[in-house]
């Protein structure tokens, strides 16, 4: 069975759908993320140097093993030469 058709699968349950669209935003933001240091270029060592820290923060941050500060998310798309911002929609 492929991946695609293992994921198919699992979403005709109406349980593991709604978990799954709980967490499409963190998947998407984590996305984006992976899209700016991809864009820019730069492995994730290049960006801890950047910013200070360590690889395995980096890591951590792109797997969605943190939860990282707003400052954090600010320094980490600086060193990838981006501006972050936050922008709010009604449902």
């Amino acid at each position: 069975m492929s991946l695609n058709n293992l994921k198919q699968k699992a979403l005709s349950n109406p349980q593991v759908h709604d978990e799954y669209q709980s967490l499409e935003s963190e998947f998407s933001f984590i996305d984006q993320l992976l899209s700016m240091r991809t864009e820019a270029g730069l492995t994730q060592e290049q960006v801890a140097e950047r910013m200070h820290t360590q690889k395995s923060n980096i890591s951590r941050l792109e797997r969605g093993n943190a939860n990282p500060s707003w400052l954090t998310l600010l320094k980490y798309a600086d060193a990838c030469g981006f501006e972050l911002s936050l922008g709010v929609r009604k449902r």
